[in-house]
């Protein structure tokens, strides 16, 4: 696959650590405009421009997109930003724990995600894309990078290790107590090196950022029609992203509450799940969190049972979609028993990150609702179900940490 490396506006060094800010699909409107009026310095302010205005504005109206315009460039005329106009790949590593991640931060083939070497798992919704193809194009930048991972290389490996021993331009710690590490590399010889690993590399794989990719294809097209087929190369046939190793990847379950029990009682619903070929354990005051596929912790009405599915299911080979334990939950539990047909548009679900931990479900379902926890989805399920062209239900996988946006801006 081709990378190339990239030229964008960065925070000032000093700036970096209050800059950056987590993902702007992290937050609802409400979190986004308490945390913005908290940091008000934060790339937040620009990611969620709404949060300029009251609770009434409507958040997608032009006047929003341009606000995000306006502040993005007081920001470069501050020096805020700083302009790095050498064309250079940056390595970005996260260190949670014990355990740390090491991605090449490039720009990737807005035509190789059309034709399928860059994968993707997950529907886009139309107005989440437009949303961000606004925001774009009121910025003329991408702002949020696509998380994208690929199969191991020992030579990049190698490459990424060497280029690590330099000083760093950024090393905070953020507030979630991820330590965020970053290297310029701008040597021709190591830009050409990563590049020709790269080559090695037959495809990528969306982790996070489907909306993100989407939009950016989407302004791809319109600003290749405005300028005309000769125009040659323009700097939005390329999307912002960062590369990562899967083995370096970790994912938290993505759990479920349900807002009410489809009016059923206690006794309705565990027969429900037994004949739905779940085996379902004793009541218990004690949280379960899955330790292997096919199983699954049900929280409804004050306690918590472990079910264990028991049940047909198609094999990984035959259909890697719909193996999944979170596909399994949705055929066998979530549309028949609890009615929530679709997912995608249902009110009455609720999608719970991991590292929320089982504490955020029972407060979540309180004394009406069900919570289900779930073992993680694997990087090889995504990787199965993107080489076979298929598609995971929504909100499969939660990766983290979560890599900060206001990094790396890069113009189109």
């Amino acid at each position: 696959m081709r990378v190339s490396p990239i030229t964008c506006y960065r925070p000032e060094p000093k700036e970096a650590a209050t800059f950056a800010a987590l993902p702007y699909d992290v937050f609802n409107r409400a979190e986004a405009a308490a945390y913005v009026a908290e940091h008000p310095g934060s790339f937040l302010a620009i990611d969620r421009p709404e949060t300029a205005f009251g609770p009434e504005q409507d958040m997608y109206a032009p006047e929003v997109y341009q606000k995000a315009g306006e502040l993005i460039r007081q920001k470069a005329y501050d020096r805020t930003l700083l302009k790095d106009q050498t064309p250079c790949f940056y390595l970005y590593r996260l260190e949670q724990g014990d355990r740390k991640q090491i991605g090449v931060v490039a720009a990737c083939s807005v035509a190789e995600y059309e034709e399928g070497t860059i994968r993707r798992h997950e529907k886009t919704r139309p107005e989440k894309t437009a949303d961000r193809v606004k925001h774009i194009r009121a910025t003329g930048a991408q702002t949020g990078p696509v998380f994208l991972t690929y199969r191991d290389n020992m030579v990049l490996d190698i490459i990424i290790n060497a280029a690590c021993t330099a000083d760093p331009i950024y090393d905070f710690t953020d507030e979630q107590g991820v330590h965020q590490t970053i290297w310029r590399v701008a040597r021709p010889v190591a830009v050409e090196s990563i590049q020709a690993g790269f080559d090695t590399v037959p495809c990528a794989y969306i982790a996070d950022g489907h909306h993100r990719a989407s939009a950016a294809a989407q302004v791809a097209h319109d600003l290749r029609a405005e300028a005309g087929e000769d125009a040659g190369a323009l700097p939005s046939d390329e999307f912002l992203a960062v590369l990562f190793p899967a083995s370096q990847l970790s994912v938290l379950p993505y759990n479920r509450v349900i807002s009410d029990t489809n009016g059923l009682d206690e006794d309705a619903l565990l027969k429900a799940l037994a004949d739905a070929g779940f085996s379902v354990g004793a009541p218990s005051a004690q949280a379960v969190e899955p330790t292997s596929a096919r199983h699954f912790g049900l929280y409804a009405f004050g306690s918590w049972r472990e079910l264990c599915y028991e049940g047909e299911a198609p094999s990984s080979e035959q259909d890697p979609a719909g193996a999944l334990d979170v596909s399994i939950l949705q055929e066998r539990v979530l549309s028949p028993i609890l009615g929530i047909d679709d997912p995608r548009t249902s009110k009455r679900v609720t999608f719970v990150g991991g590292i929320e931990g089982t504490e955020g479900l029972e407060r979540r379902a309180g004394s009406t609702g069900i919570a289900f926890s779930l073992f993680p989805t694997t990087v090889d399920e995504l990787m199965r179900v993107s080489d076979a062209h298929e598609l995971m239900p929504p909100k499969s996988t939660w990766f983290e940490p979560k890599l900060r946006s206001g990094l790396f801006i890069r113009r189109v």
